[in-house]
């Protein structure tokens, strides 16, 4: 232990006198350890969100949309070929997007059709395989030779179906009679339900059959884009940039960043809030080290220029008084972010927390970033550092001779 280092240890084990120097210490202590350890958890929290959101946009979306600026199109077999030779592309499928309204016998909405062909092995539907996608939205024998429609949870109470019943699908291209437009009708048995947790997807989406939605539609062999999946969904940008060179024009492409971009903008900009908000509470136990310290100063007014008329320079007191509040900020710190993570893995494993049905997750999404930890660790004992700055100077600065004459 280094001679600066002995000092402040001892400076921190206050006398019977000096109790209320003691108490403001441990108050510091407490104060950064409260502040970092509400640091840690929240910013777990608001990741544990992020990626929550992210697995199930991803569980009904592409990772990247191939389309057209001339709107459908039907030559896509040729990009399939394409598309399947690429290393870094795990699977691609062509997709329909039409909007239609949706009738049953109690009630009927708006909704968005996607046609899908589970043939090819990938679907947008979490959880069902390629050979449980053809089972229900191929024709149903058994109850009319009627196509299967899978129908998001939220849609099927809004419309007052269960799986079994019948509705009917109306699209705005039909054609033209006598009589007037007469918009395309279609018959569907509902076969299967989806779950994704978030209501817009749940309330206005329906899969069916590629070649049903091409015929309500009226569109013969076109597609609205085509689905890609890769294998690292953080490596779209640079997947997305390349095949955008191999098809050229008149395609384009979207991934699912730039597609939900205001969603995970308005995620980060929480986090970053969250994080300058709980910043002010550990800014505060800053505070209270620079009172303690100042306080410390005017108790060891003759113990300083003792020490100086020993011949302890300048740098020596400043270092004495800023190791002193750096082992308050550090051990804080330290507590804190043992506290935060411990909690972290606490809520986790039990989730005693349950939240209500306004959100999409029914307990705390807590993901715990490593990185996130050592940021805010690191900005505390910055933060702590820079608390010491002041009150070390002025016990720098003190006159021997004054402070043994008045002192």
């Amino acid at each position: 232990m280094t001679f600066e280092s002995f000092i402040a240890v001892k400076y921190l084990k206050a006398k019977r006198k000096e109790g209320f120097i003691s108490l403001i210490t441990f108050l510091s202590v407490a104060g950064v350890t409260v502040g970092v350890m509400a640091l840690v958890i929240v910013i777990a929290v608001m990741s544990g969100a992020e990626t929550d959101f992210r697995k199930r946009i991803l569980g009904l979306e592409p990772h990247i949309l191939v389309m057209n600026y001339a709107g459908k199109f039907d030559t896509y077999s040729s990009i399939l070929e394409k598309l399947k030779q690429k290393k870094l592309i795990k699977g691609a499928a062509p997709i329909l997007f039409a909007q239609a309204m949706i009738r049953s016998n109690h009630s009927f909405s708006g909704v968005m059709v996607r046609g899908i062909d589970p043939e090819k092995g990938f679907s947008l539907i979490k959880g069902l395989g390629p050979e449980q996608l053809n089972e229900r939205l191929g024709k149903e024998q058994k109850k009319g030779g009627l196509p299967g429609i899978i129908l998001g949870q939220e849609l099927a109470n809004l419309v007052g179906v269960i799986k079994g019943d019948k509705v009917i699908l109306m699209s705005a291209n039909g054609f033209v009679s006598p009589i007037g437009h007469i918009p395309s009708m279609k018959r569907f048995v509902v076969t299967d339900t989806f779950d994704s947790g978030m209501y817009e997807y749940d309330s206005a989406l329906a899969y069916v059959h590629l070649k049903e939605a091409q015929q309500l539609s009226g569109v013969k062999n076109k597609i609205s884009a085509i689905g890609i999946w890769i294998d690292d969904v953080f490596n779209v940008k640079s997947v997305k940039d390349s095949l955008a060179d191999t098809l050229g024009y008149p395609f384009f492409l979207r991934d699912w960043m730039e597609i939900n971009k205001s969603l995970f903008s308005a995620l980060k900009l929480e986090k970053t809030a969250m994080f300058i908000i709980l910043t002010l509470i550990i800014l505060v136990a800053a505070f209270n080290i620079a009172s303690a310290l100042i306080m410390m100063v005017m108790e060891k007014t003759k113990d300083i220029a003792v020490l100086k008329a020993m011949g302890a320079t300048n740098k020596t007191i400043r270092r004495i008084f800023m190791l002193q509040g750096m082992i308050i900020g550090f051990l804080g710190t330290c507590i804190g972010t043992i506290s935060g993570v411990a909690s972290c893995f606490v809520l986790k494993r039990y989730d005693f927390i349950q939240l209500p049905d306004a959100y999409p997750f029914s307990t705390l999404p807590v993901q715990l970033e490593y990185l996130d930890v050592l940021v805010i660790a690191g900005s505390a004992i910055v933060i702590c550092f820079f608390s010491t700055l002041y009150p070390a100077y002025k016990a720098s600065k003190m006159d021997p001779v004054e402070a043994l004459r008045y002192g």
